[in-house]
C-alpha cells in the first residue's frame, strides 16, 4: 500500500473520540466525585478532560483542508465556499446560544426565564467557539497557502502572547495589572468584561474581572489550534507513502509536544486561557493520537473496535446537541426538592455503586442514551450537517 484511501476514517474516529469525551467529561453524577482524568485542572496545568476541546477543533481543521479544496475545485468559486463556512458558522453559533436559552427552574417561584436566560444571555460557549474558529479557518484554507496559514498560526500565537504580556490594564479602583495569567485576572478576562459585561460570561463572580473561558481574546488562539488541523490535513493529503505521512506526523507532534512543555516554564498550559504552551501541546498530542488512527484504522485495516467512534464522529454536533438537551431536561424536570439528575444519581446509583463510581456510573449510561440516536442515524445514513 503506498498512499492512504480518500476517506480518511481515522478522522472520524477521533472526532469521535473528542466528542464522546466531551459528552462523559460534562456529564458526571455529581461534580463533587469526579475522577481524576475526567476532571478539568483547576486553573494551570492539564488533565486527560483538559484535551478533549483543542482535539475537536484539531480535527475540524483537519477536515476543513480535506474538504473544502474539493469544493473549489469542483466550481465553485472561493467567495461561495466562504458564504457556506460563514452560515454554517451562523448556524453554530445560534444553536449555542438556543442551548443556552434552553433551561428554567420550576424550584424557583418568581424565577424570570426572560431576565435569567435571555437578559443575561452567556454570549459565548462550546458551539459558539467552534462556529468561530471555524469560519476563520475556512478563510484561511480557501485564501492562503500552507505556508501562510504556518505563518498565520505562529503570528496568531505571537500577537496573543504579546497583548497578555506586554498590555496593561486596570480594574475600577484604578489598580493597574500587567502580564498575568490569573484565574479572573488577565487581559483576556478584563477585554470579556469591559466588552461582554458581567452578566453575560461564565464565570460571573470572579475577581477582579468576570471573564468567559470561551471568551473573546482566547478565540485567537483557539484559531491557532484549528490551523494547526488544516496543516495536517494537507501533510496527509501530499503525494507520498504512507509511512512518510506517518513519520511526518509524528516528528511534528514530538516537536509541538516539546515545545509546548518548554514554553510551560515561561506561559503556563491553561485551557481557559487557551495559552500558546497549551495550543503546542494539545497540538502535539493531537498529532500522536491522528498518526496512530492512521496507522490502526487506515493503513492496517483494523477498523472494527473503532466503529462506536467513527459513529459519533460522523454525527459529531448533533451528539453534542442531543446530551446538551439531555442533560438540560434532567436538571430541570422537578422530583421533589431536587431535579431527575439528581434522583437518578442519589437514589438510583450511589445505594449500589457508591458516591464515586456512581458518578461515573451515570456519566456512562448518559453516554449510552445520548449514543442511541446518533448509532439509528447512523444506521439510517443520515448525517446531519449544519
Amino acid at each position: 500500500m503506498t498512499k492512504l484511501p480518500q476517506r480518511i476514517l481515522a478522522v472520524d474516529a477521533l472526532r469521535g473520540i473528542a466528542i464522546a469525551a466531551m459528552v462523559l467529561v460534562n456529564n458526571p453524577g455529581s461534580w463533587s466525585h469526579v475522577y481524576a482524568p475526567m476532571r478539568h485542572a483547576q486553573w494551570h496545568g492539564w488533565t486527560l478532560a483538559d484535551l478533549v476541546f483543542p482535539f475537536f477543533i484539531f480535527i475540524m481543521g483537519v477536515s476543513a483542508a480535506l474538504s473544502l479544496p474539493k469544493q473549489v475545485a469542483s466550481g465553485k468559486s472561493a467567495i461561495q465556499v466562504i458564504n457556506q463556512a460563514a452560515i454554517r458558522a451562523g448556524k453554530l453559533f445560534s444553536l449555542g446560544l438556543l442551548l443556552a436559552l434552553f433551561y428554567y427552574n420550576f424550584h424557583v417561584v418568581d424565577y424570570s426565564w426572560w431576565h435569567q436566560q435571555v437578559v443575561e444571555l452567556r454570549v459565548f460557549g462550546v458551539l459558539q467557539r467552534l462556529g468561530l474558529v471555524f469560519f476563520i479557518t475556512a478563510v484561511c484554507v480557501v485564501w492562503l497557502s500552507a505556508r501562510m496559514i504556518a505563518v498565520m498560526f505562529l503570528l496568531l500565537l505571537v500577537l496573543y502572547w504579546g497583548l497578555m504580556a506586554l498590555m496593561p490594564y486596570s480594574d475600577a479602583s484604578g489598580n493597574v495589572y500587567q502580564g498575568l495569567w490569573n484565574f479572573g485576572n488577565s487581559f483576556a478576562a478584563w477585554v470579556d468584561a469591559n466588552l461582554l459585561g458581567v452578566s453575560h460570561v461564565f464565570y460571573r463572580s470572579a475577581t477582579p474581572f468576570a471573564f468567559d473561558p470561551e471568551g473573546i481574546l482566547s478565540t485567537l488562539p483557539a484559531v491557532a489550534s484549528g490551523l494547526l488541523g488544516v496543516l495536517a490535513g494537507k501533510g496527509i493529503q501530499q503525494p507520498a507513502t504512507w509511512l512518510v505521512k506517518l513519520n511526518w506526523l509524528i516528528v511534528a507532534g514530538a516537536v509541538l509536544t516539546a515545545s509546548g512543555l518548554l514554553l510551560e516554564q515561561v506561559v503556563p498550559v491553561n485551557k481557559a486561557l487557551w495559552t500558546p504552551s497549551y495550543v503546542l501541546l494539545t497540538g502535539g498530542l493531537a498529532l500522536f493520537s491522528l498518526s496512530a488512527l492512521i496507522w490502526l484504522l487506515d493503513v492496517k485495516q483494523l477498523i472494527c473496535w473503532a466503529q462506536p467512534l467513527i459513529i459519533c464522529g460522523s454525527n459529531s454536533i448533533a451528539f453534542y446537541l442531543i446530551a446538551g438537551v439531555l442533560a438540560r431536561l434532567l436538571i430541570i424536570i422537578p422530583v421533589g426538592n431536587s431535579s431527575l439528575h439528581g434522583w437518578i444519581y442519589n437514589k438510583g446509583l450511589v445505594p449500589i455503586f457508591g458516591e464515586l463510581n456512581g458518578s461515573l456510573a451515570f456519566a456512562v449510561i448518559f453516554f449510552i442514551v445520548s449514543f442511541i440516536p446518533i448509532w439509528l442515524m447512523y444506521r439510517k445514513n443520515f448525517f446531519w450537517k449544519v
